[in-house]
């Protein structure tokens, strides 16, 4: 039978540390740590002269401890007759200035101002179990009754949010000091450990009430205290070391392949994020060499949101090529300096250990990996914040092939990248060069400043836009018949505005409507993007669900292909691209009647979840007959094509070579109507349309 209890309530009843210690007898029940474990801080607030009341003592050694190392001054009570009677008789002969009382702490017989420091070892989580929290106010205000002025309660806890609370809360009021130290468990120990840490609550009781609460956590036992303003952040810090110290056994007792756990480590002083860490272990059964245990994979800055880094596929992808039995991958954040790979190392070192496999030594060197040794390069140029989207940066990143790019990203989601596109040194032609996998070194800085560099309207960074461009093949887009046939466009999403853009500059005879929910992208887009509307491209704003139904309404106008890029600000649902209502039946029948006969919708989705996935495809084939998808390499994301007409092609071996000849004639029409500025497109319409799926 345990003799854990099986309720919370249970542990706030005489009646159950009478049975408790009734069965447990004369082995001494060490709750939350013995004296060695704890010594530390007590020391650090209880001096050896002090008058000590420890409250609900038990049959624990901590008290003989003490009083073996000078303690002479304890008065130990416990509201279980049996317990006490029994320290009695086990310390009468060797320690008979050790007391012991049967004594409930909610009312204790002792004068105000007796005491100069309280222990408790685990009865305030007991206790506060019981009537809401009734008793445990109760033995607080009785601990704030005996101590002296600038006593102090020292309190040993798992600090349960609705313990740690009732307590600080209390004290706050009465305007004492608090502070709280994690105590984290040794390495190697962690098979043996609770996997919560312990704690240690300090509240000092002061002559004159603080007006303004202190408030402070410290990391170990002489863990420099870090300063908090309000009851919240405290608890919130707590939440963080508990999570830590699971996530911490976690890993130190176990793999799993499939866990992708990872934390967030912050800067101690500004409390800013400052590391995320990722751990991918390697598949059970793997061929690991016996040097390859545990590795640091550092993430170049600009490059965390790269499919490599930033999704479980990728991750796992790199974790097998690096082939260590467990990889942490390291990305740095924004807003925040790195002086070098070395100092990295130095800052990540004390604490990678932690994050070791089982079976690693504490003093095991670990191999610090990256990209050709750089720790990349990102210089923020604009930030603002929006009101239908929140706080936005503008930043330029050098790439992993080398070359410069600027990137929009939303702060609320910070590993999705909105908009990117490639820099080149203004009033030169951009290269042909298109953006290649292949990791090279990166330089430290660019060669040229922020001020002469500008957009290369020619290069589209996001696969998914040049998929939707080469869709204008299935319309004969650069054949001899279209030669003067004009092609309208409707594009629901700005963003940086180089899929637009790159329509006007590079389609002939086209027209582009962009609509865009948000005034600031569009402003976000001229001032960072080179975003130039003119005659044939204008934009308008306003909700683009609300636009298609007006123009649906209004009549007589139709579009040669419409499409759909704009992302869902909704994380909780399993699709990110489009808004779960630009997929709904209404919608899809507006947008097909928008279009022409020949006319083709372009959806770009990003849907993890299949289910959804296929629900979204019924409904968009009870409208368009005709659905081919493109899966974008190393993305979620895929392009949906769709058209009115009925398809004669039952597979994708029938498609491909009707488009071959189409595809052709879109590539040649896209170079020769290039602007004289740029030596673009860098886009291969062929390539793109390979492994098209019929749905």
């Amino acid at each position: 039978m345990s003799l854990l209890p099986r309720t919370a309530e249970e542990f706030s009843s005489a009646e159950y540390w009478e049975r408790f210690f009734k069965k447990r007898g004369e082995k001494s029940f060490e709750w939350y740590g013995d004296y060695n474990k704890l010594c530390g801080v007590l020391h650090k607030y209880i001096k050896v002269q002090d008058t000590v009341l420890v409250v609900g003592c038990g049959n624990s050694e901590l008290s003989e401890q003490m009083y073996d190392v000078g303690y002479k001054n304890l008065t130990n009570i416990d509201i279980s007759e049996t317990v006490v009677s029994h320290m009695n008789q086990r310390n009468a002969e060797r320690r008979p200035g050790l007391t012991f009382q049967q004594v409930d702490a909610t009312q204790t017989p002792y004068e105000d101002a007796s005491y100069q420091a309280t222990l408790d070892k685990g009865t305030l989580d007991a206790m506060a179990s019981e009537e809401e929290g009734a008793l445990a106010r109760s033995m607080l205000t009785e601990v704030g009754r005996v101590l002296r002025v600038g006593g102090r309660y020292v309190c040993v806890t798992l600090a349960q949010e609705s313990v740690i609370r009732l307590a600080v809360e209390h004290f706050v009021q009465l305007g004492w000091a608090v502070r709280m130290h994690c105590l984290q468990e040794e390495r190697g120990k962690e098979e043996d450990s609770f996997a919560l840490p312990v704690f240690v609550l300090v509240c000092t009781k002061f002559r004159q009430p603080m007006p303004t609460p202190i408030l402070e956590m410290c990391l170990g036992e002489d863990g420099a205290p870090t300063r908090l303003t309000q009851v919240a952040e405290l608890l919130s810090a707590v939440r963080e070391h508990q999570a830590y110290s699971v996530l911490r056994k976690r890993l130190r007792t176990g793999t799993d392949a499939c866990s992708n756990l990872s934390l967030t480590l912050c800067h101690v002083k500004t409390g800013l994020p400052r590391y995320t860490l990722t751990v991918q272990d390697s598949p059970p059964g793997a061929k690991v060499p016996r040097q390859h245990q545990f590795a640091i994979f550092i993430v170049p800055q600009g490059s965390e949101t790269a499919w490599l880094y930033s999704s479980s596929e990728g991750r796992k992808q790199l974790a097998a090529s690096a082939n260590f039995r467990r990889l942490v991958i390291v990305a740095m954040h924004r807003n925040q300096e790195y002086t070098d790979m070395l100092a990295v190392q130095s800052e990540l070192s004390p604490v990678v250990m932690d994050l070791a496999p089982p079976g690693i030594p504490a003093n095991q060197q670990v191999p610090f990996l990256s990209v050709g040794g750089d720790l990349g390069w990102r210089e923020e140029v604009s930030r603002g914040v929006s009101e239908l989207s929140g706080e936005y940066c503008v930043e330029n990143v050098k790439g992993e092939d080398g070359q410069l790019y600027r990137r929009l990203v939303f702060l609320s989601n910070a590993a999705l990248v909105q908009s990117e596109s490639r820099l080149v040194p203004t009033n030169t032609p951009s290269s042909h060069k298109k953006k290649t996998k292949k990791k090279v070194k990166p330089t430290a800085a660019p060669t040229a400043s922020p001020a002469s560099l500008s957009v290369d309207s020619g290069f589209l960074c996001c696969a998914h836009h040049e998929v939707m461009v080469a869709s204008l093949a299935m319309l004969g887009v650069g054949t001899p018949q279209s030669k003067d046939v004009p092609l309208s466009v409707l594009l629901v999403g700005l963003g940086g505005g180089g899929l637009p853009q790159f329509l006007r500059d590079f389609v002939p005879n086209v027209t582009v409507e962009v609509v865009e929910l948000d005034p600031m992208v569009l402003e976000v887009a001229k001032e960072w993007f080179g975003f130039r509307p003119d005659d044939r491209l204008i934009v308008t704003l306003g909700d683009g669900l609300e636009r298609i139904s007006a123009l649906e309404e209004e009549g007589g106008r139709l579009f040669d292909v419409i499409m759909f890029d704009v992302d869902s600000k909704d994380s909780t649902v399993g699709m990110s691209c489009p808004p779960a209502a630009f997929v709904q039946s209404s919608i899809l029948q507006k947008v097909c009647k928008l279009l022409t006969p020949r006319g083709v919708f372009a959806l770009n989705l990003v849907c993890r979840d299949s289910a959804l996935r296929k629900s979204v495809l019924e409904r968009v084939s009870a409208v368009f007959p005709t659905i081919l998808s493109k899966s974008i390499e190393e993305e979620v994301n895929e392009v949906l094509l769709c058209s009115r007409g009925e398809s004669q092609a039952s597979d994708a071996a029938r498609i491909h070579p009707s488009l071959h000849g189409a595809a052709s004639s879109l590539q040649t029409a896209l170079c020769a109507n290039r602007p004289a500025t740029s030596t673009g497109p860098h886009i291969d319409i062929a390539e793109l349309l390979k492994d098209l799926k019929v749905e």
